[in-house]
């Protein structure tokens, strides 16, 4: 008992840079505090005593804003940042060297009987208001962004963000190209940390990557026309094209540009 008392103050010191002391992690910290009275809890719900564990879990909550389902099985080392308003469900399993932050559900997505909840391995990291519902299973090391909603199985060694929460694959080197891109329409979509990765600005990324090559491709098939004799701007007329400015990105465009007053609805 001792020796998982220490393994869990412990475990404090070493995911919160904040603590200070033992003995402000003992008095302090609502999430160690919520994991403990969760103990208790749980050891009487597997002992038949299954009213008692829910009267001790109501009271966890009203004193750390935590609600733990007795029910729940959680392993060793589990670490609750902050807490308030974070809550496990009755099947929910959790592995060894968990962490997760406030306002995080562990919830179900039905009213059948059965495995609801979520099952997480072993290291897993879970943002702050982050939703992982129904019988899903996060794998070892798997890390959830801030507010995601997980739907869905989480591979080991993963990163998940997004609603509904989508698997990130990693990112690619940026591209010069791109970058120049970007430049004109004001957008930067590498202002985005690189160990964790913008789905929207890897699809731009390719979007912008597939103009290039398709410019790459017309410029080549007209220097193929002049070769043979055709003029490519008398075959096609004028040339109305231009490049894109950024006053042409509504709602993306620099303050600096004049935008058209927009007609009310109604208005003739």
């Amino acid at each position: 008992m001792f020796r998982t008392l220490r393994e869990d103050i412990r475990c404090v010191f070493a995911r919160d840079p904040a603590a200070r002391n033992a003995f402000e992690v003992l008095t302090a910290y609502p999430g160690l505090h919520a994991l403990w009275f969760h103990r208790v809890a749980h050891w009487m719900w597997n002992h038949r005593l299954r009213w008692l564990g829910r009267i001790l879990g109501n009271i966890a909550r009203l004193l750390t804003g935590i609600e733990i389902h007795p029910g729940a099985r959680i392993g060793r080392r589990f670490f609750i940042d902050h807490g308030m308003g974070v809550v496990i469900g009755e099947t929910a399993q959790i592995g060894d060297d968990c962490t997760i932050y406030h306002q995080v559900t562990l919830g179900g997505t039905s009213w059948e009987g059965g495995k609801r909840h979520p099952t997480l391995g072993d290291e897993v990291v879970i943002g702050a208001g982050a939703k992982l519902l129904g019988p899903i299973h996060v794998g070892d090391r798997a890390r959830i962004g801030s507010n995601a909603v997980v739907l869905k199985d989480v591979p080991a060694d993963a990163t998940a963000v997004g609603i509904p929460a989508r698997v990130l694959g990693p990112r690619p080197e940026p591209d010069p190209r791109f970058q120049q891109a970007a430049s004109r329409m004001g957008f930067d979509a590498y202002g985005v940390t690189r160990d964790m990765p913008d789905p929207v600005a890897n699809a731009l990324h390719r979007i912008v990557d597939r103009v290039h090559e398709l410019d790459d491709r017309m410029e080549k098939a007209c220097q193929a026309l002049k070769r043979a004799g055709i003029d490519p701007g008398e075959a096609l007329g004028e040339d109305t094209g231009h490049p894109l400015d950024p006053c042409d990105l509504e709602g993306l465009e620099p303050d600096t540009c004049e935008i058209p007053p927009r007609k009310q609805q109604g208005s003739s």
